[in-house]
């Protein structure tokens, strides 16, 4: 916590000197700022895996800056000061993509792996014999969140990718819990938005069929080759111009090359 207090301080010394010229700059160019786990980042799970936060910059007119880490989780990403060095980077107009849920889940007994949330969907708070004070999944985001609207940052969370929904062999997509905490965690604030990611590529995933898709997991049910990824990016983008997200005005694809429809 005194880390993020003097991230905060800092941060506000360094706004307060910024000459007006930059401050207007960054009002009409702003960056999109990536946070996740290692289905949106650089790598994705390794060899033949790719995140898709790396194709989302084919899409928008404006930078995309990737800080996903694969192995994260809300709770991780937070305790490592991964967010707290991703409010330190972010400007007035910037967006903020959130995206966990695939190592939130688990339970802390009888070994924490220092990933798993305490379970719940509110301000409950569960201790191990590895870390006190370990919040859920919502107050994590949550918190997040705040300081990134705080300080002036719009913020768009969404609901986890599936795994392979072909694994089976028939299609089988139901939304996680996560889905619905995402969604609430957004609702609080006015410069944030929900976009259900997860059952936008089920969707998708359901079309393509289950020979082209289970091509898009070379490696295990839940990491997509480069091609998968790509597909996975484009439903983000989907579920971006469909929402009132103010991303959308910086989405340069016609609306017809967007692979999905609106849910």
């Amino acid at each position: 916590m005194m880390g993020v207090v003097i991230v905060a301080v800092a941060l506000a010394a360094t706004a307060s000197a910024a000459p007006a010229a930059r401050i207007a700059e960054r009002a009409t160019t702003p960056t999109v700022y990536l946070a996740g786990d290692s289905t949106m980042a650089l790598g994705g799970g390794g060899t033949g895996t790719q995140g898709w936060g790396e194709y989302l910059k084919y899409s928008l007119t404006i930078p995309v800056i990737n800080k996903a880490i694969a192995g994260r989780s809300a709770r991780s990403y937070t305790v490592e000061d991964h967010f707290a060095a991703l409010a330190a980077l972010v400007q007035p107009e910037d967006f903020v993509v959130i995206e966990f849920g695939h190592n939130d889940g688990g339970s802390l007994t009888p070994t924490d792996n220092g990933k798993s949330d305490c379970a719940g969907a509110g301000d409950e708070v569960c201790n191990t014999d590895i870390q006190h004070g370990i919040l859920t999944y919502p107050a994590y985001l949550i918190a997040a969140t705040q300081n990134f609207t705080s300080r002036g940052a719009r913020v768009i969370i969404a609901s986890p990718t599936p795994d392979n929904p072909w694994e089976t062999g028939s299609f089988v997509y139901e939304a996680s819990r996560f889905t619905a905490y995402a969604n609430a965690s957004a609702a609080g604030f006015a410069h944030a938005k929900f976009v259900d990611h997860g059952q936008l590529v089920g969707d998708e995933f359901r079309k393509l069929g289950g020979s082209v898709v289970e091509g898009f997991y070379p490696n295990d049910h839940t990491h997509t080759s480069p091609a998968g990824a790509a597909i996975v990016a484009q439903t983000f983008v989907r579920g971006v111009v469909c929402s009132d997200s103010f991303l959308k005005r910086h989405v340069k694809n016609e609306t017809s090359a967007i692979v999905g429809s609106c849910l």
